[in-house]
C-alpha cells in the first residue's frame, strides 16, 4: 500500500471557488437537497418551539452549563489577557492535552506539535478536512442517516456524496457492510465515519469498524472520524477510535471536541489529529475559514481534558435521562430504538401518524407543538430525499434527552395526549 502523503492526498481542486459558488445554490429557496431540507426543518422547529411554548426536544444542546471549575478557568484566562489571536494550530497547552487524552484513553501516540490542530468546534474540523482532501470527481462515503453538515460541505467541495445505510434492527441501528463494499469505488477519497452516531445513537462495533478499515485500505482512501460523543456511551457499549485499528493511524483524521463531553457547546473548541501531512492540509484550509478562535477558552479546555470525571458523570446522568425519555415515548405509542450513546433517541411514530391521518414524520413534527406541546426533528432531515433509508425512516422523529429531568418529565406528560386520543 503506498504511503499517504501531502502530495497525493491534498491540494484544493482547480475551480474550487466556482464549485463552491455552484454548490451554495443548494441552499437557495426551492432547492431539494438534504442540506436544504435540514436547514429548513431545524429553523422551523426552533421557531415553532418559541412561538408555541412547546418543550424543545429538537435541538441537541444542554440546558445546564458545564463544570464550574472549567468556566472559572476561562474567566481567569480572560483576566490574564488571553484575548488576542492564539497560535494558528492552537495553544501548546491544549494540543498537549489532546495528545495526552488520546494516549490515556486509547493508547494513541500523537505528536502535539505536528499532529494536532485546534479548530472552531468539530464542524469546522470536518469542513476543513473535506475541503482539503476531496473535490470534483471524488466520492465521500458517509453513513445514512447523517449529521446535516456532512452533505452541505461535501457539496461545497464539489465531491459526490455516497451514503451507506444504518438499518434499524432489534439490537439498534447497524451498518450494512455489504452495501458499504458495494458503494466503495476507485473514486472513493474519504470515508466519513461518525461513532457514537448522531442521529441514531448507535456505537459501531469492532467488527463494523474493521469492515470500514478494510474498505479504506482496499481503496487507498482516507478515513475522517467524527467522535464528538466519544465519552457519552451507555450500558456496555464501547467506543473504539478507528485510528486504533491495525494500519489505520496513518490514514485516519480523528475529530472531536469539548462541547458534548463538558456541556460547553457554545465555546466551539474542537480538534483534529492524525498524520502530520494530513493535518497540515487541514490547517491550510482552516486558516482561511476562522483563522483562529476561542483564545480564553483554549486554556480552560486544556484543564478540562485532564479531568475524566466530568464526562463519566455526564454519561451516567444521560443514561438515566435516556431511559426516562424512552419510557415516556413508548407510553405515547412511539416505537423506540434505544440508543447506545449520544444525546438522541429515534422514535417511530407510525401509529400516531395513522391515528391523526398525517402523511409522515415531517408533517407530524410540524403538528406536534399543536398536538402535544413538544418539538422533535423528523429523521428526513438526516437522509437524502428519496433514498431507501429516508423511506425506511419516513415516520420517525429524533428527540434529545440532554435536558434537565424536570424538562423531560414535562415533555413526557404532554406527549401522553397522543395515546389518549
Amino acid at each position: 500500500m503506498p504511503p499517504v502523503t501531502l502530495a497525493t492526498m491534498t491540494a484544493l481542486p482547480r475551480g474550487a471557488w466556482q464549485d463552491v459558488a455552484r454548490a451554495t445554490g443548494l441552499l437557495a429557496p426551492g432547492a431539494t437537497s438534504t442540506a436544504d431540507v435540514a436547514a429548513t426543518i431545524f429553523a422551523e422547529m426552533s421557531a415553532l418551539a418559541v412561538s408555541t411554548g412547546a418543550v424543545n426536544l429538537g435541538q441537541g444542546f444542554p440546558d445546564v452549563d458545564g463544570p464550574a471549575a472549567v468556566k472559572a478557568a476561562a474567566v481567569r484566562a480572560i483576566e490574564a489577557g488571553a484575548n488576542q489571536y492564539p497560535p494558528g494550530p492552537g495553544i501548546p497547552e491544549l494540543r498537549a492535552a489532546v495528545a495526552a487524552h488520546q494516549q490515556r484513553h486509547y493508547g494513541l501516540d500523537v505528536d502535539p506539535d505536528t499532529e494536532v490542530l485546534v479548530t472552531t468546534g468539530a464542524t469546522e474540523a470536518l469542513a476543513s478536512a473535506i475541503l482539503a482532501l476531496a473535490g470534483p470527481g471524488d466520492e465521500v462515503i458517509t453513513l445514512e442517516p447523517f449529521y446535516d453538515s456532512y452533505a452541505a460541505v461535501i457539496a461545497l467541495a464539489g465531491a459526490t456524496h455516497v451514503p451507506v445505510a444504518l438499518a434499524p434492527t432489534p439490537g439498534g441501528f447497524r451498518l450494512d457492510v455489504a452495501a458499504l463494499r458495494a458503494a466503495a469505488s476507485d473514486r472513493t477519497r474519504i470515508l466519513l465515519v461518525n461513532s457514537p452516531h448522531n442521529p441514531t445513537g448507535t456505537v459501531l462495533t469492532r467488527d463494523e469498524l474493521a469492515a470500514i478499515a478494510q474498505v479504506a485500505c482496499e481503496r487507498d482512501a482516507v478515513v475522517v472520524t467524527d467522535e464528538v460523543y466519544e465519552h457519552l456511551t451507555f450500558d456496555d457499549a464501547e467506543h473504539v477510535p478507528l485510528a486504533t485499528l491495525p494500519g489505520m493511524a496513518e490514514r485516519t483524521l480523528t475529530i472531536s471536541s469539548s462541547g458534548k463531553s463538558y456541556s460547553l457547546t457554545g465555546w466551539k473548541i474542537g480538534w483534529v489529529h492524525g498524520p502530520a501531512a494530513l493535518v497540515t492540509a487541514v490547517r491550510t484550509v482552516k486558516q482561511f475559514l476562522t483563522y483562529v478562535s476561542g483564545a480564553p477558552f483554549q486554556p480552560a479546555i486544556a484543564q478540562a481534558l485532564a479531568d475524566d470525571d466530568a464526562p463519566r458523570e455526564l454519561a451516567a446522568s444521560l443514561a438515566h435521562r435516556r431511559d426516562l425519555l424512552c419510557d415516556g415515548l413508548r407510553a405515547a405509542e412511539f416505537d423506540v430504538v434505544v440508543p447506545q450513546g449520544t444525546y438522541f433517541v429515534v422514535a417511530d411514530a407510525t401509529r400516531i401518524i395513522e391515528r391523526f391521518g398525517l402523511a409522515d414524520g415531517v408533517e407530524l413534527s410540524r403538528r406536534l407543538p399543536e398536538l402535544a406541546g413538544v418539538v422533535g426533528v423528523p429523521m428526513a432531515a438526516f437522509c437524502r430525499p428519496g433514498s431507501p433509508t429516508s423511506e425506511r425512516l419516513r415516520n420517525a422523529l429524533r428527540f434529545t434527552f440532554v435536558k434537565q429531568e424536570a424538562t423531560l418529565r414535562e415533555a413526557i406528560a404532554r406527549l401522553r395526549v397522543l395515546a389518549a386520543q
